[in-house]
């Protein structure tokens, strides 16, 4: 997707040729988002936190969807909880890639 949105960085539609060319296509959001946001000339830190902040409103707008609270709750809910989404951030950046896992794959997997 982000070799159509972002045309004018060659590069994207390079990786996601050789990628399909590959025919071993198994790459994770996290990681091609942060590969995204380091082409598009983005810091690690601030990669970090956009990827924290999607993650965030992803849920909330989730909850949202399913009338579990409205969308001015929402709101109030996302600038309540950015504390707790700003110390996460903190907690896990930087981690090397030996220390990314899935607890749970099978659920990943249904749930997107």
């Amino acid at each position: 997707m982000a070799a159509f949105v972002f045309i004018g960085v060659p590069s994207l539609k390079s990786m996601r040729d050789m990628l399909l060319a590959s025919g071993a296509v198994s790459v994770h959001h996290a990681p091609v988002f942060g590969l995204v946001c380091g082409l598009l000339g983005f810091d690690s830190e601030t990669s970090q936190r956009t990827y924290m902040f999607i993650a965030m409103r992803d849920i909330i707008s989730a909850a949202t969807n399913l009338n579990l609270v409205g969308p001015l709750g929402a709101s109030v809910l996302q600038h309540e909880i950015a504390h707790v989404a700003e110390k996460l951030v903190k907690k896990w950046m930087n981690r090397a890639i030996e220390e990314a896992h899935q607890t749970s794959p099978l659920q990943d997997t249904i749930q997107g």
